[in-house]
């Protein structure tokens, strides 16, 4: 495949808001998850006597990233720490995971997936000259147990399958050897072909299935571009065909799916798992860095910006298992729950609510969307993702200073050494699109920059619409931004202990309590919005950068039967039931408590 290469932390750097957010993450959970969670501080990976499978790796691969983007030299001494330990524990055969020998036959190596693709992001970040080594031992013995039939892949490992890729393709650029195209055949024939699916995807039930289980299906997206080259298979885009039955059948107004934690359906009450949510942002990364097709782009920038920071407290020490578009309220369940598979507190704010993956996962979100933010092929420069940040190389430095997407002004300053081609990415429902004050087509820009010092101003408006959505809904919509009724909310504190596990201030759980009306329709789709600048918190509840203002009316919108703090699925009457009000509307990634879905009254 003729694909875009990523940079590194070592070239890419955040800038503006973005370096903002990446320092509230540093400050909240993510940078402090080795002093205060037992499987994460006293992890078997590192010797200790807690969860020795996903969780360490998953939050390396976040806290790496988070750690070198940031410069932060106590972040990157934490890391180095876990990986030696991680290393020093590494087998004479290559084996790397903390179990023993004996019972390797029944661990899912889902682990051994997950952990080298890790090493991988390490290598990136350090450069650490160990790590294609530890590598290369690692997945050559994961292919000699497999070949042998000593061990085979199953539950995780096997509908994960394609997340060796990572690693896989990695070491083949370094050690282009036989075995390794022998091993991806391998790992196809043992993984799940998810084609046999997608007939459970159209009814999903109530029942917990790996093949309809959304952290699996997100992942699944990647599968066919990071396998395909070492498979000798041309790139026929199964993800875009996978993609468009998802999410007819589960799809939410944020480019993602229900999934709580299996598919849910089209309802705006169902939740939407936090780990399908940053997993899937890693599936369009890399499926537009490999095809070069600007829908993978455009569909990630919409998760990004809505759904990440929605699901995950301002101060970044809180998070949710489950979000959901209509969330009128965050408030244990008593004796049902709406969800498919999840327990009653799984849509609540805290340390790790419903199952901890989230927990461990959920770092890698910003991080990796700042690497995303420029790519390259030859001596071609790519500007994917309009947000604040510096690329600099031996040979170019470019400087993007923007508030994107709440502004729609981008300043480059640039520094050459010698000639190259410079492309922007311009977003599809951009308009008006101008370079330096003259209006240039509206389609991705293309500029041979010089040898030398150079200023380039891009700008263009986008329109605030309403979004159709299924069952007679809508969204309102301003560029890659949703827009939300916010509900003020009251929040209600609980520190406890459970399974070992205290949750304390900051990251202990928090109920929301509503404390305003939420039963609006639209009266008007005519829309105004006012840009109010980026505080100190990019999604600020109290501050947000840009509002929406529009005409709305109550309705008689009911409940869900059995749930006094979930709003029904449609409404009983869209007929309005008071006068016309003017409502500020907030991005959804500033409203915890929220409509978003809404219909236009009669």
């Amino acid at each position: 495949m003729n694909k875009w290469d990523l940079y590194t932390t070592k070239e890419i750097k955040p800038n503006g808001w973005l370096r903002r957010q990446l320092e509230i993450q540093a400050q909240g959970l993510s940078g402090n998850l080795h002093k205060i969670w037992p499987d994460v501080k006293d992890s078997a990976w590192i010797g200790g006597k807690r969860e020795g499978w996903e969780r360490v790796p998953y939050w390396l691969d976040g806290f790496v990233p988070l750690a070198y983007l940031l410069e932060d030299q106590e972040l990157i001494s934490v890391a180095k720490k876990y990986i030696d330990a991680i290393i020093s524990k590494q087998e004479e055969d290559g084996w790397i995971c903390p179990c023993p020998k004996s019972k390797r036959a029944s661990y899912d190596t889902w682990a051994v997936q997950l952990i080298t693709k890790t090493l991988k992001t390490y290598y990136d970040c350090s450069g650490d000259e160990r790590i294609p080594q530890v590598i290369y031992k690692a997945l050559r013995n994961y292919y000699d147990l497999l070949k042998n039939k000593k061990i085979f892949l199953f539950n995780w490992g096997r509908f994960r399958w394609f997340e060796t890729f990572i690693a896989l393709d990695f070491i083949y650029e370094k050690y282009p050897e036989d075995w390794i195209k022998d091993f991806a055949v391998i790992l196809k024939k043992q993984g799940y072909d998810y084609d046999k699916a997608i007939k459970t995807w159209i009814r999903p039930k109530k029942i917990w299935r790996y093949k309809t289980h959304v952290v699996n299906l997100v992942m699944m997206l990647k599968s066919e571009a990071v396998s395909c080259d070492l498979l000798g298979k041309e790139y026929v885009d199964d993800a875009e065909r996978w993609r468009t039955i998802l999410d007819k059948y589960n799809g939410t107004v944020f480019e993602g799916f229900t999934g709580d934690e299996c598919l849910s359906g089209v309802s705006p009450t169902q939740g939407t798992e936090l780990c399908s949510v940053v997993e899937l942002m890693y599936s369009y990364e890399l499926l537009y860095a490999y095809t070069g097709d600007s829908k993978w782009a455009e569909r990630l920038e919409v998760l990004a910006f809505n759904a990440l920071p929605a699901t995950i407290s301002e101060d970044m020490w809180r998070h949710q298992y489950d979000q959901m578009s209509n969330q009128i309220a965050c408030q244990k369940f008593a004796l049902f729950t709406p969800f498919s598979t999840n327990g009653s507190d799984a849509h609540l704010f805290g340390l790790e609510p419903h199952f901890g993956c989230c927990t461990s996962n959920f770092n890698q979100g910003f991080p990796k969307l700042t690497i995303s933010a420029f790519m390259h092929k030859d001596d071609v420069i790519l500007n994917s993702i309009l947000i604040p940040s510096i690329l600099k190389t031996q040979d170019v430095e470019i400087r993007l200073d923007s508030n994107y997407p709440f502004e729609n002004k981008m300043k480059y300053t640039i520094t050459a050494k010698k000639d190259f081609d410079f492309v922007i990415r311009i977003p599809k429902v951009a308009k008006n699109v101008k370079l330096n004050g003259v209006i240039v087509k509206n389609e991705d820009v293309k500029l041979h920059i010089q040898k030398g010092d150079g200023e380039y101003t891009l700008t263009f408006d986008t329109e605030v619409e309403l979004k159709s959505r299924p069952n007679g809904l809508y969204t309102v919509k301003k560029g890659s931004l949703l827009f939300s009724l916010p509900i003020e909310y009251q929040k209600k504190m609980h520190e406890y202990t459970r399974r070992g596990v205290e949750r304390k201030y900051p990251y202990c759980d928090y109920e929301l309590i509503p404390q305003s009306d939420w039963n609006y329709g639209f009266s008007s789709d005519e829309f105004s919005f006012n840009y109010n600048g980026i505080g100190n918190s990019p999604f600020s509840e109290t501050q947000p950068p840009l509002t929406v203002n529009a005409k709305m009316q109550k309705i008689n919108w009911g409940l869900r039967p059995l749930f006094k703090t979930i709003c029904a699925k449609v409404p009983k009457s869209t007929t309005p039931i008071a006068k016309v009000e003017e409502i500020t509307l907030k991005p959804y990634g500033c409203s915890k408590l929220r409509m978003t879905e809404m219909p236009k009254v009669k």
